[in-house]
């Protein structure tokens, strides 16, 4: 191989590695001014539906859907950039998609469930829930799992197919919720009394609503005595408060009402 022709083929490589380079380059470039436009696409998305007043659970939803779409429309031109036939990679795209699918049934199933829960509005972001095990609040309805912040403030992320596929209870729909308590009365204590009393201080806590008013009546029947059920009614979002002031009025009441502690009562017949 004689001077020339290794002055060529140098000169050739060099062309092909610069204009590699180039391209590298020019993508590393695209990717970083692509993503840039799309988040202030998703930004400014969101601002919009935000002025609309839609909701917003279904403003995460519809921008998350968005942004994983916009994603894939610049991997597909960067890789169309560099000469790769897209109208191949969508059609391997799609064959993976359905590998996928087969391998990560478990994955679109929670995708579908999340969007029956953005349709069928069970709950929504704010709300109280308890579902698949988890109660807390919502933080946001994802695209495969819903983030929910349970009341020791520990962040859990469940799948929506968990959610959707089990019985959700939703705290935070109806105006009101009832506080289940109960209280032990001795034998000796005379229940009217008792329920007086209890009626007058309970129905001043605060938060606990007038209509429908603190129910209290007997329940149960122990060897001690007979058991009062004192549910009064709050809001959810006054639920732990009325709950631990009830208690707290239950105790204080029977204390200064003179009621003695509740005893078992044992006879003893000997033949």
């Amino acid at each position: 191989m004689d001077a020339a022709t290794i002055q060529t083929f140098i000169a050739t490589n060099l062309n092909l590695l610069a204009g590699a380079a180039f391209k590298v380059v020019a993508a590393i470039i695209l990717w970083f001014i692509g993503r840039k436009l799309i988040d202030f696409s998703i930004s400014i998305t969101s601002s919009t539906l935000k002025k609309q007043r839609i909701d917003a659970t279904l403003i995460s939803y519809l921008t998350s859907s968005l942004s994983v779409l916009l994603n894939i429309i610049l991997v597909v031109a960067i890789l169309g950039y560099f000469g790769v036939e897209t109208t191949s990679f969508a059609a391997l795209l799609a064959a993976a998609g359905i590998a996928i699918g087969a391998a990560w049934s478990g994955l679109l199933a929670n995708f579908a469930a999340g969007v029956f829960l953005i349709v069928l509005r069970p709950f929504q972001v704010g709300d109280f829930i308890s579902a698949g095990g988890i109660t807390g609040t919502v933080v946001e309805i994802g695209l495969f799992v819903t983030t929910i912040d349970t009341p020791d403030n520990v962040r859990t992320f469940v799948g929506n197919n968990k959610l959707f596929s089990d019985n959700i209870q939703n705290f935070s729909t109806n105006p009101y919720r009832r506080v289940d308590l109960q209280a032990q009365l001795d034998h000796s204590v005379n229940s009217n009394e008792a329920v007086r009393v209890l009626q007058e201080r309970i129905r001043n806590i605060p938060n606990v609503v007038s209509n429908p008013a603190p129910v209290i009546e007997i329940i149960d029947f122990t060897p001690m005595g007979p058991v009062l059920a004192v549910r009064p009614f709050c809001n959810n979002a006054h639920y732990w408060q009325v709950y631990f002031d009830t208690n707290r009025v239950i105790r204080e009441s029977f204390s200064e009402s003179g009621f003695p502690v509740p005893q078992q009562h044992f006879q003893i017949r000997q033949s």
